[in-house]
């Protein structure tokens, strides 16, 4: 059978464009966080960083797609973040990101989970990009979630494993915010030390309210008074700052090893009277080597702010990628090819796992050092910044889910 030269000419025009369907596409991400309240000062710089790495990657993507970010205050509140859920919905937001809290985490995987379930052919996907609660990729894992930030129990195990080389290391004190991942943070640290260091005395441990305490100086009586010399915290925002300013003002000589110590106002609260004290188990640290390290110089001379929840990079490659094998911002269809994807993030090569959709990534552990030639990045303008000490490998990082992953259809 012969075919006209116009037949053919349409047939290779009509397979180009269902190759490519998705191009030129805008793909809107409702960012679901906070911007009122204590930790507002959080919020609004996540705000401007997805928003910043949205434009950068509008320039090029593997997906020829353009993202939109819309963003919508949650007051830290689940059921406000309900609201959001149904705003951004209504709104054509497709793709929910969210990080502060896993409260809210929770209410976003629900509202998803029914949105779902009742509208089918316009389903939402929830990319979590910080709500570390191991919970949400075990007992309560959902398909509509991929979640890139190392859970709890991963740093945990991050720290752990450096504090077993650290022998001057002898009394802990765990103080966190009383909520889930706080409550995670005292779980594991006891756990893991009693396993890898069981030499290691808990002194005391607290629980606090989130994002209310104003003067954290009865705590800090409590640690000098335990007679600790390190102090295990997951608090983050308000609540690490204070606390660290607290410690500072009282002469506390304790080590403090955090999971988030580069957040906004951290290190100022630092500054030169914690050199070598602070440490931090994260997925990254403000020196990086490869694509991050210009895109932070060129976030702070523009917002004079820095640059720290670069997740939000492995967000958008994650999803851009997906979309470039999907053929489609479908999010379905975009589900089905994000599971098990391989890709190459910031921080080396990453995937995210099928069984719980968890990424894997390395981990790093950083210390608060004056800033250097090798280490030049200061955040907050403090002449000081976090030095790798420690690396762990994907591999290594990673913990065993229990997920019993509920697939469509």
């Amino acid at each position: 059978m012969r075919y006209s030269r116009p037949a053919v000419f349409s047939a290779l025009l009509f397979a180009s464009l269902a190759a490519h369907a998705q191009q030129g596409q805008t793909v809107k991400l409702a960012w679901i966080d906070p911007l009122s309240g204590l930790m507002a000062a959080v919020g609004t710089n996540q705000l401007k960083t997805f928003q910043f790495l949205a434009e950068h990657f509008n320039k090029s993507n593997p997906a020829g797609v353009k993202f939109e970010v819309i963003g919508i205050d949650n007051k830290l509140s689940p059921q406000e973040t309900t609201a959001a859920v149904r705003s951004a919905l209504d709104q054509g937001a497709r793709y929910i990101v969210q990080g502060n809290g896993s409260g809210p985490a929770l209410a976003i995987i629900d509202a998803l989970e029914k949105n779902n379930a009742r509208n089918p052919g316009k389903e939402a996907l929830y990319m979590n990009y910080a709500a570390v609660d191991p919970e949400l990729t075990n007992a309560k894992c959902s398909y509509w979630q991929f979640r890139f930030d190392a859970d709890t129990s991963m740093k945990m195990k991050a720290l752990a494993n450096f504090i077993k080389e650290q022998p001057d290391v002898k009394k802990v004190y765990l103080l966190n915010q009383n909520y889930s991942h706080g409550v995670q943070v005292t779980k594991f640290a006891k756990e893991d030390l009693k396993e890898l260091r069981p030499d290691i005395q808990i002194v005391g441990e607290d629980l606090h309210p989130l994002a209310q305490v104003r003067d954290f100086a009865p705590y800090i009586a409590k640690i000098k008074a335990s007679g600790a010399d390190t102090v295990i915290t997951g608090n983050w925002g308000s609540d690490l700052a204070l606390l660290i300013k607290a410690s500072n003002d009282a002469g506390l000589n304790v080590r403090y090893f955090t999971y988030y110590a580069g957040v906004t106002g951290a290190p100022t609260a630092m500054g030169a009277a914690s050199a070598g004290k602070v440490y931090q188990a994260a997925y990254a640290h403000y020196n990086m080597t490869g694509p991050m390290q210009p895109l932070m110089v060129e976030f702070k001379k523009r917002f004079n702010d820095d640059l720290y929840t670069v997740g939000a990079y492995n967000v958008f490659q994650a999803l851009s990628e997906a979309m470039a094998k999907a053929k489609s911002t479908e999010p379905l269809k975009v589900a089905v090819a994000m599971e098990g994807l391989k890709f190459k993030g910031f921080n080396g090569e990453a995937e995210l796992r099928k069984s719980d959709h968890q990424i894997q990534q390395p981990l790093f552990v950083t210390r608060w050092e004056k800033a250097s030639d090798k280490f030049p990045y200061s955040p907050e303008n403090t002449g000081y910044t976090l030095v790798p000490v420690k690396t762990i490998d994907a591999a290594t990082a990673s913990t065993p889910t229990t997920c019993q992953m509920k697939r469509p259809g």
